[in-house]
């Protein structure tokens, strides 16, 4: 069984971590512990590993060996099931205040059976504002042997009333050369462990996905096509149509089992079915869950459309690098040739507006504006560079 910080991949940060681990050991024999502090923030960029680094620095303060990857409290840290450790996550478009609220009396509570009491918010970044407010107070006052990690892009996602009241750890996206060993270690053939690695740009978890899945590579490859393609408005309006339905197919493919799923088991849970038995409040229940279901769907596909911008942004990156003769590695190196002939076909400050208009329409539908009137004014500003 590996250490818990063999879970971190490229990230410089882990010997601190580690040593505020040892000093955390020291608090709960009744020693000072310098570089360890109750509330944690982790920055960095999507596919950093924010929350892995977090869950492994929270295995390691209830390891008796600083997370030694073997003993039933890392184990358990490991597959989510541990007693004293809270993960903290949402599908849906924000944290709400009722589920931050509901932390806080667990969070205040003496550690059932390890050494903390932990509680990771992987998404604190989508916090509303009341439920921001309702995390303050806790992070004020802390319990003595409770210990928050907070996860967000960067640190100004949070408010600044939350983030003064934490030690920030800044982490960078990984290195491609140590995701590609990291997937080669997990059974992945070196050539695509390499091309997964660079494609990705660091992802981890985006490498794991077109390391392993044929329909995520095909997926990727149809986004690469459509700035070859945008030869007149109609085709500018096509492209960016057919962007926005690839997404909803990625979220009805990713959503529907699991939404079934939930309403069967919330109808199971409430006796709904049962011989003899009438359960009150059942179909309450079920619109409830559906209306969570829908906004897990939004929050889907608008997440599956920010990967295709990124991935464009990358290839219009590279389109740059070949203009400005910068010699660096291109993200798209197999389709070096294509990418010369738009490089040729423009200029390096082209291709800088083109990735503006990229950057606007990713913030633009972050902002909830219709996702296909946000990429096509995208595509026609490709298209008239």
């Amino acid at each position: 069984m590996t250490s818990v910080w063999d879970d971190v991949v490229g990230q410089t940060v882990v010997p601190s971590l580690q040593a505020a681990a040892s000093d955390a050991a020291a608090v709960v024999g009744g020693a000072g512990g310098g570089a360890m502090t109750h509330a944690w923030l982790f920055v960095g960029p999507p596919g950093s590993g924010r929350s892995v680094v977090a869950k492994a620095f929270a295995a390691a303060l209830q390891c008796l060996r600083g997370g030694c990857g073997s003993c039933a409290e890392c184990r358990t840290a490991r597959a989510g099931t541990h007693p004293d450790i809270a993960l903290v996550s949402t599908e849906q478009l924000s944290l709400k205040v009722d589920d931050v609220r509901q932390l806080v009396p667990k969070a205040s509570l003496r550690p059932a059976r390890g050494r903390w009491q932990v509680v990771v918010v992987e998404d604190a970044d989508r916090l509303t504002e009341d439920a921001a407010d309702a995390l303050l107070l806790p992070l004020e006052e802390p319990a003595s042997r409770t210990v928050w990690m907070l996860c967000t892009p960067t640190a100004e996602d949070l408010p600044a009333t939350i983030r003064s009241r934490c030690r920030v750890v800044a982490l960078r996206t990984p290195p491609p050369g140590d995701v590609a060993a990291r997937l080669q270690t997990e059974g992945v053939e070196p050539a695509m462990a390499a091309f997964a690695a660079r494609a990705s740009q660091g992802h981890v978890g985006r490498a794991r996905a077109l390391a392993g899945d044929e329909a995520t590579r095909l997926r990727r490859a149809h986004v690469l096509q459509l700035p070859f393609g945008l030869g007149d408005l109609g085709s500018c309006l096509s492209a960016a149509a057919a962007l926005v339905a690839a997404a909803g197919e990625d979220a009805k493919a990713r959503c529907d089992l699991l939404d079934t799923r939930e309403v069967d088991e919330l109808k199971r849970v409430l006796g709904a079915g049962t011989t003899g038995v009438r359960p009150r409040h059942v179909g309450a229940a079920v619109r409830e869950l559906e209306d969570d279901q829908r906004a897990r769907r939004t929050r889907t596909k608008r997440d599956s459309i920010d990967r295709a911008l990124v991935d464009l942004l990358a290839l219009y990156r590279d389109v740059l690098v070949l203009q400005l003769d910068a010699g660096g590695e291109l993200v798209n190196a197999e389709l070096r040739p294509a990418l010369e002939r738009l490089a040729r076909a423009s200029s390096p400050e082209a291709s800088l507006r083109r990735m503006e208009a990229i950057g606007a329409a990713r913030e633009a539908v972050e902002a909830n504006v219709a996702p296909l009137l946000a990429l096509e004014a995208m595509a026609i500003s490709l298209r008239l560079g």
